[in-house]
């Protein structure tokens, strides 16, 4: 179904994955320094941050935006997030599974290239998004590295399933067990900068930083 702002004769996808803003359901490794209402609400204002990100992107290309949540339902999501945007839950499966439906989906639908993110990387502007659909003419895969070990985005032109197999997901080897699998298949592998997630009480002093830019 498309939505108020969903552009025709598009071939590129960016997919958000994000959860609905609960208390002692988000950053729950930040709950012990903030709390559970603290931890939901620097949850919700990252996740509100990258959503401007995507807007910026969609107003100068035309991309499809799809916001791929876990928690609370629809109505809950548009209520927060707004409606222009396409809607899906990642269903109750394990991680990798999740990402590769994500993408089996998108590539199903017709798109060509097909951006992942996830919500709690606020170094992630629209012009690194720019720089990860550009790449994708020219590359396989396109990785961004995030610092604790872990990726922040992940692109692609076709479904590459191995990329989600056998990964240690939650541990600093996911964007090196990552590298290592694409080395192996073959495939043109680009990478971005790398940046900083924001998951644990010592990631705290870097998110005030960056309030302040």
């Amino acid at each position: 179904m498309k939505t108020s702002l969903e552009k025709t004769k598009n071939s590129e996808r960016v997919i958000l994955f994000t959860r609905y803003p609960e208390p002692g359901k988000v950053k729950t490794r930040l709950v012990p320094a903030l709390g559970p209402e603290g931890s939901c609400a620097l949850h919700r204002q990252m996740t509100e941050g990258t959503v401007k990100q995507l807007q910026k992107l969609f107003f100068l290309r035309p991309v499809s935006i799809e916001i791929r949540y876990d928690g609370g339902n629809q109505g809950l999501m548009q209520e927060w997030l707004g409606s222009d945007w396409h809607f899906s839950t990642q269903g109750p499966d394990p991680l990798g599974l999740r990402l590769e439906r994500a993408f089996q989906e998108a590539f199903q639908a017709g798109f060509h290239r097909v951006v992942l993110i996830g919500s709690d990387c606020p170094g992630l502007t629209r012009l690194l998004l720019e720089k990860a659909l550009n790449h994708l003419a020219h590359h396989d895969l396109v990785l961004g590295p995030a610092r604790d070990g872990g990726y922040y985005l992940i692109g692609m032109g076709r479904i590459l399933r191995p990329l989600f197999v056998d990964i240690p997901w939650g541990t600093e080897t996911v964007c090196h067990k990552t590298r290592e699998i694409a080395r192996e298949m073959g495939l043109n592998v680009v990478l971005l900068e790398t940046l900083d997630d924001i998951d644990r009480p010592e990631d705290l002093a870097l998110w005030e930083k960056l309030k302040e830019v």
